[in-house]
């Protein structure tokens, strides 16, 4: 075996031994822009929700800066959240995709570009911007994440994938980013108006609430995490976590890693209104407030253990319901379900960071 720099360069014929581009029948070609093209960076956003024009002139600004090629723009629509854009962003060959809209578009542009390796930077827009909060990116300033993009750092982070299985056997898969769910959440986000959405942002979700709860009845489920035993139970709500933060500093899953490479599975079983005190008191109190200080944590472990929420950890779950049940993705309704069977892709998303960003509890 020989390396090339064992090999003299064969400089006969005025031949410089120096790669070159040829024609079909061997001849000399110039190679265009010194022997590469810039790269290029490509822009998805929702025109409701972001602002387009200060973000395109932002990209371009910065792109021109970083010695990049002109980006390409694409908007969102009520028939495309995004998805099909991204993948005709990505069969143009673009180094660097940047996402503006709510979670439903970060959600759509993030199943697109699952395993590409094309590094995906969220610019925070809408109203619960709940990925960006889950990885502590900057909220209010979008030129922050735009200047990321050239300069910055990427995480391979995991994506969740959920495959539903609708009444009349029609199969469907997504994939999620923040948390999925089947039973009340997703009734919540169903009974949720979105005018006052629109309004009040998150906040409205408490509407919905307020609307699903006293039609509330918990059903039987059968699941199973992958390489765990069988469970048979009645739950108000399953649901399947990439991320643990919610908005309002509530913390659903302290111990939620976007990077572990598993899933968490909380599971919601009370039994009367006793049953919610205790959930509320399990997510309000001891995850958001307690278990932030060392005396919190060693009340926790004082404290006799209630099934109102079950944790779990691993791989994916499979999970079956005796009747069609509501489903929820990153928020967002994709009607009812039968089963599911969810599985994590393993860093396969690779998010842009700002540079030197604290990486620590992601």
């Amino acid at each position: 075996m020989r390396e090339p720099e064992d090999v003299e360069p064969d400089t006969t014929d005025d031949e410089t031994g120096q790669a070159r581009r040829v024609g079909p029948e061997g001849e000399t070609r110039p190679l265009a822009d010194d022997g590469r093209p810039s790269p290029k960076a490509a822009l998805v956003y929702n025109p409701i929700k972001a602002d387009g024009d200060a973000l395109r002139e932002t990209v371009s600004r910065l792109s021109a800066e970083a010695g990049w090629s002109e980006p390409l723009f694409y908007e969102t629509t009520v028939d495309d959240l995004g998805d099909d854009v991204t993948r005709q962003a990505l069969a143009e060959k673009v180094d660097a995709v940047l996402v503006a809209g709510g979670d439903g578009t970060v959600r759509a542009v993030s199943e697109a570009m699952s395993g590409s390796g094309v590094p995906l930077a969220i610019v925070p827009s809408g109203t619960g911007n709940l990925l960006a909060r889950n990885l502590k990116l900057p909220l209010t300033d979008p030129s922050a994440m735009v200047a990321a993009v050239f300069d910055g750092d990427t995480l391979d982070m995991d994506i969740g994938w959920c495959r539903l299985t609708r009444p009349d056997g029609e199969i469907a898969e997504h994939a999620f980013v923040v948390m999925g769910g089947i039973g009340l959440d997703a009734a919540m986000i169903a009974n949720t108006r979105p005018e006052l959405k629109k309004a009040v942002g998150w906040v409205a979700y408490v509407d919905g609430a307020a609307r699903a709860l006293p039609r509330a009845k918990s059903f039987r489920v059968m699941y199973q995490l992958v390489g765990r035993r069988l469970h048979s139970t009645k739950v108000q709500s399953v649901l399947f976590a990439n991320c643990g933060s919610l908005p309002a500093g509530l913390e659903l899953i302290p111990e939620a890693s976007i990077a572990d490479g598993d899933l968490d599975i909380v599971v919601f079983q009370p039994k009367g209104l006793f049953g919610w005190l205790f959930v509320w008191r399990r997510v309000a109190w001891d995850n958001s407030v307690l278990r932030r200080f060392r005396a919190g944590r060693q009340v926790l472990a004082l404290r006799t253990k209630d099934n109102s929420v079950v944790y779990s950890r691993g791989a994916g779950i499979d999970l079956a319901a005796q009747e069609a049940r509501p489903v929820q993705l990153d928020g967002d309704e994709f009607g009812e379900a039968t089963a599911v069977r969810v599985h994590v892709a393993a860093g396969a998303l690779k998010v842009v960071l700002p540079r030197g960003h604290d990486t620590d509890g992601l």
